[in-house]
């Protein structure tokens, strides 16, 4: 079980990553590599920009979770 949830961690932390890569900064971001800088210069933000925001934090909530179930494990096993 252990070794499952520590899987777990080590994929969300590289989709993190990629994610958190992807959004658009002060002076743009990797976004803009992929269209999202045509459309934020309008003043709103994109749906491709919302929806990067829902990702990410979904996957950070489940890297979250998987944080605390490892800590729990590791509390109950000693």
């Amino acid at each position: 079980m252990i070794l499952a949830f520590s899987i777990v961690v080590v994929i969300c932390s590289l989709i993190l990553t990629g994610l958190v890569l992807l959004h658009k900064g002060r002076g743009g971001g990797l976004s803009d590599l992929f269209g999202g800088g045509v459309s934020s210069s309008l003043g709103g933000s994109s749906v491709a920009e919302r929806n990067l925001d829902r990702i990410t934090v979904g996957i950070g909530l489940i890297w979250f979770a998987s944080i605390v179930a490892l800590g729990l494990l590791y509390k109950l096993g000693n």
